[in-house]
């Protein structure tokens, strides 16, 4: 009996036991499985990184090569070729000075001759007048006048000057432009000048000045009939405008309360607010 029971007990010891060691190892095995599995995974993509780079640099490696090759030979050509353009540059820049200056002897020579020319035919050895003069200036396109043209033109300068004169000594009015009302100072050079150029002449001073018909002379270069304009008041960029008679004198209606006078250019009330003068009539701008 007791041996029943002793061999009872080891067979139950016995299932125990495999059964304690049999539940252990079930898990076990699967996280070895798991982690042999993830460690498989790791090391192929370890295989496969280096594979791929070896693979770029490989290509990338002849198409470096291929590109530098040809820009070392086009450095080697550009320096020959910087070369070769700075001496055609100084080439060019050398003619260009030399065309230049020759321009300039021809254009003196021009004159000279065309200077001797007017004196021949007009037998004359002094200076010439203001309308010669423009013909000697401008070579390239000489200003040929015809006798009755030139005629023409100084019987309107004429014209233009008794006109004004004519009006000595009448009473400045404000918007004034005729004899019988008085005049401004730009109604007075309006009504001296309208019937005897081609273009529209503006009614007030500061228009006369930005007018684009009228040439812009140099102070030194005044002649009879030009426009001399000044600011007095400040009202734009010319507000009074008077016209040149030669010899430092000009003819104007000043102001109200004063009658039209002749003034000295000069004078250093004039000097101060002077700005510039026009020319408004020309043998290329009379009727």
């Amino acid at each position: 009996m007791r041996l029943i029971i002793t061999l009872s007990m080891l067979a139950f010891a016995q299932l125990f036991f495999n059964m304690a060691h049999a539940s252990p190892h079930a898990p076990v095995n699967a996280n070895q499985h798991k982690v042999d599995h993830n460690s498989a995974r790791e090391d192929e993509r370890r295989k496969r990184r280096p594979v791929k780079a070896a693979a770029t640099k490989k290509v990338k490696e002849p198409l470096i090569k291929k590109t530098k090759e040809p820009a070392l030979k086009k450095t080697k050509v550009s320096a020959t070729q910087k070369a070769k353009l700075k001496k055609s540059q100084e080439a060019t820049a050398s003619r260009e000075v030399k065309t230049t200056r020759i321009g300039k002897m021809e254009k003196k020579r021009y004159g000279r001759e065309r200077l001797a020319s007017l004196q021949t035919k007009k037998g004359k050895k002094g200076p010439l007048r203001a309308i010669e003069r423009d013909e000697i200036e401008s070579p390239e396109s000489p200003l040929k006048l015809s006798k009755a043209h030139r005629a023409r033109y100084q019987k309107a300068r004429e014209t233009a000057m008794n006109k004004l004169m004519g009006q000595l000594g009448k009473p400045y009015q404000w918007g004034g432009a005729s004899p019988s009302t008085g005049f401004d100072c730009s109604g007075l050079v309006w009504y001296a000048y309208k019937d005897l150029v081609k273009f529209k002449i503006p009614r007030t001073a500061n228009e006369m000045y930005h007018l684009r018909d009228a040439a812009p002379i140099k102070r030194d270069k005044l002649e009879k009939g030009d426009l001399v304009f000044f600011r007095i008041n400040g009202r734009g960029t010319a507000d009074h405008v008077g016209v040149y008679l030669g010899g430092g004198k000009f003819i104007q209606s000043p102001r109200t309360g004063k009658d039209i006078q002749v003034s000295a250019l000069g004078d250093d009330y004039w000097q101060e607010h002077y700005i510039g003068a026009r020319r408004m009539m020309t043998p290329k701008t009379i009727r």
